[in-house]
């Protein structure tokens, strides 16, 4: 079928994130048909090419003090001169004598069949676009037949179909709640639209905002939804092995606590949804599963209030207890668990590209609420209680509704998994399939190969760079 290199670099971030199990479902979905699916990482310090072992120790030496070279020659340079000459990029060495973390054994090797690295290589596209305005280029040692990027990063790869996934455009629609150069991601989003053989995006909503953003034909770009891939062992757990998780691993009472799931960032909207919590007086907890994002200070001091904390009387000694609670990374068992015994999920997100934690409930029978803005109507359907996620007092009510009502829970539940089908991992396959095979045979990507063929062969390099 051919080869598939995946721009890769949020796959190998500690604590998981909504991307990383995107590229996953990708890379998985690529392999059952037929692909070989590679990765592109950015490695932290340039690798030496001529010691394989020393090369494969520095990618996973973890220290992070930069060398005198890079602090006072290669990052100034960098910032001052892009990458004119191209992103050279190196296959990770596999020599057998480092012995690799658990996650990069568990991920890297059974999700891609090679690993290739370029040097700091998010912050050289950045620079390179921020200075000449356009997508860098990637010198690559072998062409792929189709390079993917899962994000709108400034590079490109000549001679291959160049496929970009595009998830949302959170930093033009919410502004306030990111923290990126506004300037340089438009100016990313218009040179990545131009350039592209095709562009993915995982919502009808996020497509209609990127065409109402970009000038292209529609014809160019693709929602192929998202998917969640829940191991069989995980799906078919008894509601008792469930219920020894939550109560021992996490002091939870099953179907007695609400959850939300995410890292604590402005666009989650977890301020309004503790004050929401709050004024529904209802006695479950709440539960929040995520890791510390940006801008997250106002969400930690609601968490932190007093009036959170309370005292029962067990086994004759007084228990403290938490009426808000936040966990930190979970890994994926764990956070099935929490879920499946979960009473509801509550996602009321200002802005979500899919948003993927409404799915994963569906698919395991808990109830959600969630809002009523950007692509979460479109991904629960009628499978849940939908909200304004400005209007704390409608919150409120939902959450007192959820708690007071088993048949509604029952109800959505029900409706949930049924909802769920529609983002099967089969469905996604047949959607990602139909970009691939339509990307290979594209006349814009023969012309693109004749004219890197050409300019290998000593023609002018401007008619490659034509759309750059």
């Amino acid at each position: 079928m051919g080869k598939i290199l995946y721009e890769a670099e949020n796959f190998n971030k500690p604590g998981g994130t909504g991307i990383k199990t995107y590229v996953e479902n990708l890379a998985q979905s690529a392999r059952a048909l037929g692909f070989g699916a590679e990765a592109l990482f950015s490695a932290r310090r340039p690798l030496n090419r001529k010691d394989p072992l020393l090369a494969e120790i520095d990618f996973y030496d973890l220290r992070s003090v930069a060398s005198a070279m890079d602090r006072f020659v290669r990052t100034p340079a960098l910032h001052v001169l892009g990458a004119p000459f191209g992103l050279r990029t190196m296959p990770l060495p596999r020599t057998g004598a480092v012995i690799r973390p658990e996650e990069a054994r568990s991920t890297n090797e059974e999700t891609f069949d090679r690993v290739h690295l370029s040097y700091r290589l998010p912050e050289a596209a950045r620079c390179h676009m921020h200075r000449y305005g356009k997508l860098a280029r990637l010198k690559l040692d072998e062409q792929p037949d189709i390079f993917h990027a899962t994000q709108a990063i400034p590079v490109y790869t000549p001679g291959a179909a160049n496929i970009y996934t595009i998830h949302d455009i959170v930093p033009l629609r919410l502004p306030y709640t990111t923290h990126d150069d506004k300037k340089v991601y438009l100016e990313t989003l218009r040179a990545i639209c131009r350039r592209a053989d095709h562009i993915v995006t995982v919502s009808e909503h996020s497509r209609r905002d990127i065409l109402s953003i970009v000038d292209m034909p529609e014809s160019r770009i693709t929602n192929t939804y998202q998917t969640v891939r829940i191991p069989p062992a995980l799906l078919s757990q008894s509601d008792d092995e469930v219920a020894s998780v939550v109560e021992h691993v996490f002091g939870l009472e099953p179907k007695k606590y609400f959850l939300f799931v995410g890292a604590l960032e402005p666009k989650k909207n977890v301020a309004r949804l503790i004050d929401a919590f709050a004024a529904s007086g209802v006695s479950s907890p709440l539960v929040i599963a995520g890791g510390l994002g940006w801008g997250y200070d106002d969400a930690v001091a609601r968490i932190e209030q007093e009036h959170f904390q309370s005292f029962r009387i067990a086994a004759n000694r007084a228990v403290r207890e938490r009426k808000v609670r936040r966990l930190e990374y979970l890994s994926f068992p764990n956070l099935v668990g929490l879920i499946r015994g979960a009473k509801a999920l509550l996602f009321p997100s200002l802005y979500e590209g899919f948003g993927l934690p409404v799915l994963e409930a569906m698919m395991l029978g808990t109830p959600v609420m969630t809002s009523t803005s950007s692509s979460l109507p479109e991904v629960a359907g009628d499978a849940a209680l939908l909200v304004d996620p400005f209007d704390v007092a409608a919150m409120a009510r939902a959450i007192r509704t959820l708690d007071s009502d088993p048949d509604l829970r029952a109800g959505l539940a029900e409706r949930g998994r049924v909802q769920a089908q529609k983002f099967s991992p089969e469905a996604y396959r047949a959607r990602v399939e139909a970009v691939y095979r339509s990307a290979l045979g594209s006349e814009g990507v023969v012309k693109q190969r004749d004219r890197s063929a050409l300019s290998s062969a000593g023609g002018s390099s401007r008619t490659v760079d034509a759309r750059v």
